[in-house]
């Protein structure tokens, strides 16, 4: 007797999302079930292309249905499908933007750039559609980060078109649009307008996720980019000692006073690891990053050790993620995506889950 498609839904139901635990089925992740003969095929749809467990959970779901009397074959088709956050209204240009996430801190020289374009070719290496919007215009960096130097096209609409980096990741940033060597010596106003044009006059086109290199500190710049720009949610990147993780502190109740949720804490430098002894060294304190975490209550997504390849890879214009994958630095990053992924996710579905209910009261308030 041939398996039903019920029977396998009912068995995947055993099947979990760790981050937002409920079983797959019920979440609707499993689509376009195919039965011939003893040959089972279906998609589990999940949110993000960066799924940390994306592999477990496949490999839990060939075994479950594998095990099920007249199944001899199963092919699981593990694809993504990013929920869009609600974060404040899309103007024409974000409309197809899923996740606009500024990535900031309260102070300079943490590490915040080369967070960005490390983060950024983590997420594109696992398949996602990825922008960066390089925000800070008095020290931009993304187009040494990602080695690209034209500027952007502008279109018969007036509006800019990005430049593509490597994995297709979109680039735009001051530094295409003026000289390496001069600095840019703007009042506070210029400053704001630029912004405004970044975010309303650039054709982002369809991505999973944006990513807004913030510019350091908590002043006009960044409140006129939580003002203009659908920011579905903010990380935090501290170092470990207590002067950086003040000021971490400080940026990340800037975020939560203009209802900005905060996803996480990264802890940049964290410790060195000898070449000789494997030993590792703490050499600017140690968690503090997690400390500030665990007394707000927000995630801590992850520590990143001191690797010369980092600097090397920032200044070549190819990030270790993409040049060393699997150094410490590079596995670190990669992890930390995974966890800002499920963090939008779980973000993601909680808004949904408010919605639902403020439609379902709205719908007996009208019946009524």
């Amino acid at each position: 007797m041939s398996v039903t498609p019920e029977q396998i839904l009912s068995t995947l139901r055993a099947v979990r999302d760790p981050d937002l635990h409920r079983d797959i089925v019920d979440l609707g992740f499993v689509k376009n079930i195919l039965i011939e003969g003893g040959a089972v095929r279906f998609d589990v749809e999940l949110t993000t292309p960066a799924c940390p467990v994306k592999e477990d959970l496949k490999r839990q779901c060939e075994e479950l249905v594998k095990a099920l009397p007249g199944v001899e074959q199963v092919a699981v088709n593990m694809t993504s499908q990013p929920a869009r956050a609600v974060g404040g209204q899309r103007t024409e240009l974000l409309r197809e933007v899923r996740h606009v996430v500024a990535v900031a801190s309260g102070k300079g020289g943490v590490g915040k750039s080369t967070a960005t374009a490390n983060l950024a070719v983590a997420l594109a290496r696992a398949g996602a559609k990825v922008g960066v919007l390089d925000a800070d215009i008095y020290g931009p960096s993304m187009s040494l980060m990602f080695h690209v130097k034209e500027a952007p096209v502008i279109d018969e609409r007036k509006k800019l078109l990005p430049v593509t980096a490597l994995h297709g990741i979109k680039v735009v940033s001051m530094a295409m649009f003026s000289d390496d060597e001069k600095p840019v010596i703007w009042r506070g106003p210029m400053v704001s307008q630029m912004i405004q044009n970044f975010v309303h006059n650039v054709v982002w086109g369809e991505l999973d996720y944006l990513l807004i290199d913030m510019p350091p500190g908590t002043g006009d710049v960044q409140l006129t980019l939580t003002q203009s720009a659908p920011i579905s949610g903010a990380v935090i990147l501290t170092t470990p000692q207590d002067v950086s993780v003040l000021d971490a502190k400080k940026g990340l109740k800037m975020f939560q006073r203009v209802s900005v949720p905060v996803l996480g804490v990264i802890e940049n430098m964290s410790y060195f690891i000898c070449d000789n002894c494997s030993k590792r060294h703490y050499i600017f304190r140690q968690g503090g990053g997690r400390r500030i975490a665990e007394s707000l209550g927000i995630p801590f997504l992850g520590e990143i050790p001191i690797e010369p390849e980092v600097a090397e890879g920032g200044d070549a214009g190819m990030p270790i993620v993409e040049r060393h994958p699997d150094s410490p630095a590079g596995l670190a990053y990669r992890r930390i995506a995974g966890a800002l992924a499920a963090s939008l996710s779980v973000l993601t579905a909680t808004q949904g889950d408010v919605l639902g209910e403020f439609d379902l009261k709205w719908e007996g308030l009208k019946q009524a």
